[in-house]
């Protein structure tokens, strides 16, 4: 049981170090400017702060349904997939 316990205690650690973070305004409009491109919009955005630049956009709208999306440090899309 004890074992269990710092088991939880340790994961529940690091996935709080590995939380995303909510992007600047200015970094929010390159993301919509980057989204429209693909006809989409809304969404969650956040960075991921795993070191690899990456931000997300969870739940955004598309002509054709709602995805989840990845886009690089320059904002290009990398990543579609639907949700």
């Amino acid at each position: 049981m004890k074992r269990t316990l710092v088991a939880f205690v340790a994961l529940s650690m690091s996935t709080a170090v590995l939380a995303d973070t909510p992007v600047s305004e200015a970094d929010a409009q390159k993301i919509r400017t980057a989204l429209e491109a693909w006809g989409c919009s809304g969404g969650k955005m956040e960075q991921e702060t795993e070191g690899t630049s990456v931000y997300e956009v969870d739940d955004a709208k598309c002509k054709d349904g709602q995805y989840d999306i990845k886009l690089d440090k320059d904002f290009k899309v990398i990543s579609v997939t639907r949700d």
